[in-house]
Parts: structure tokens; C-alpha cells; sequence
């Protein structure tokens, strides 16, 4: 079974003092095996971002299928959406979108919170992992870069998901913490038995994957833009 097929996804956007759609997402197909863990290098412009929210529901397809596992995303509503992704998707941000006023087991544990329930002890020993056991009580402005994006990562596992979405995860690293993170995003992927899709423009990231993949090449709207 895979943990995610894509079938001819499109996406448009209205665009002001246009007539008309902006086509962003046109990708005929896409799928990633249960464990896989594969890059989509992808440049601006070439609808990564837009991509991601659509296999995580935060957005709405056009036209087109989205399964994850055996249940079809784009068959869903709003809410069902959020379900489904609150059970079955982890979600890696560039920007960490860490909650300011909460401190770090506080950021793992409404994530939690989300979908099965929060399990304070199993949080901790996330935190624990990735290296802030004794930073639990901190606020993100306390900590670092590279540790907020450790606590991003413990979150986004927390729920245990079937699928992890990592958006430039390490582009607001340092050259050692971007390495440091890239292999534990990877590490907890491979024990948790998790599937990655990871998208980057950085050729050294890129060099790690056994599967990469150029989204401006899959992307028919992307490769519009480019003739």
C-alpha cells in the first residue's frame, strides 16, 4: 500500500486585476511507498508550497485524487480534512510556526492535542530525543535556531503519522544545524516508520536522497510558466 498517490491534482488561483485563473498545480502523478523517503527539488515559482497544503488538506483540490493510505483527501470536507491530517500527516514548516506564548512541551502537546490526545509523558521523551529534555519548560524565544526547528520536528511526529511533509526545513539553518536537523527529521522518519516527502532547492540536501525528484519538471503549470 502507499502512503501517498497523486492522480492528475490541479490547483488555480484567481489573481487580482486579472480575468481569470492562474494555474499553480497541474501534476498528473505522484506516489510515495509506506517508509519511503524521497526530495522535491523545487524552485520559486514551481508550487511547492501550494502542493504541500494540498496533500495536507490545508487547502482544497481543484480536480484530481489524493490518497493517503485508503483514504482519498480529496474525497473529504473541511473538517474531515482537518481530521485526516491531524491523525495522519506531520508537518515540518520553514518558518517553524512554533506558538510563541507556549513553551516547548506546550508546543508538542496541543499538537497532540489535535488528534489522538495529549500523552505528556511520550512528548517529553520526544523532547528528550531530539536533544531539549531539559529545555521543556522554555519558550521558543529562549532557545535557538536550530533548537526551535527540534521542536518542530518533535512535533510534527507527535501524533505518529503515516506521512511527514518537510517544507525547506533546514533553510533558515546554519550549515551544521542544517545538517543536524536533516538527519534527525530522518532518523525519527526511519524509527517511526513514517514515509518523507521533503522539498528543497539546496543541492547538498538533495545529494542525501536516494529519490529525488524536480517538482518544475512535474508540475505542468510550473513548466508553463518557464516557456
Amino acid at each position: 500500500m502507499d502512503a501517498l498517490k497523486i492522480r492528475n491534482l490541479k490547483k488555480s488561483f484567481s489573481v487580482p486585476g486579472k480575468v481569470g485563473f492562474l494555474p499553480v498545480v497541474d501534476l498528473p502523478e505522484l506516489t510515495l511507498e509506506v517508509g519511503e523517503q524521497a526530495a522535491l527539488s523545487g524552485s520559486s515559482g514551481s508550487g511547492k508550497t501550494t502542493l504541500l497544503h494540498l496533500i495536507a488538506g490545508i487547502l482544497p483540490a481543484e480536480s484530481g485524487t489524493i490518497h493517503l493510505g485508503n483514504v482519498e483527501m480529496t474525497g473529504l470536507g473541511e473538517a474531515g480534512r482537518d481530521r485526516l491530517r491531524a491523525g495522519t500527516i506531520g508537518y515540518i514548516f520553514q518558518t517553524f510556526n512554533l506558538l510563541q506564548g507556549f513553551t516547548c512541551l506546550e508546543n508538542v502537546l496541543l499538537g497532540m492535542s489535535f488528534g489522538k490526545g495529549a500523552d505528556r509523558a511520550y512528548a517529553m521523551s520526544l523532547l528528550g530525543r531530539v536533544g531539549l529534555g531539559d529545555r521543556l519548560d522554555y519558550f521558543p524565544r529562549q532557545l535557538s535556531t536550530g533548537q526551535q526547528q527540534r521542536v518542530a520536528v518533535a512535533r510534527a511526529v507527535a501524533n505518529r503519522p503515516h506521512l511527514v511533509l518537510a517544507d525547506e526545513p533546514t533553510g533558515n539553518l546554519d550549515p551544521t544545524n542544517a545538517r543536524q536537523a536533516l538527519a534527525l527529521i530522518r532518523q525519527i522518519c526511519t524509527e517511526s516508520k513514517a514515509a518523507l516527502l521533503l522539498v528543497s532547492h539546496d543541492p547538498l540536501v538533495l545529494a542525501g536522497f536516494d529519490r529525488v525528484l524536480s517538482l518544475s519538471q512535474l508540475n505542468r503549470a510550473a513548466r508553463k510558466e518557464v516557456e
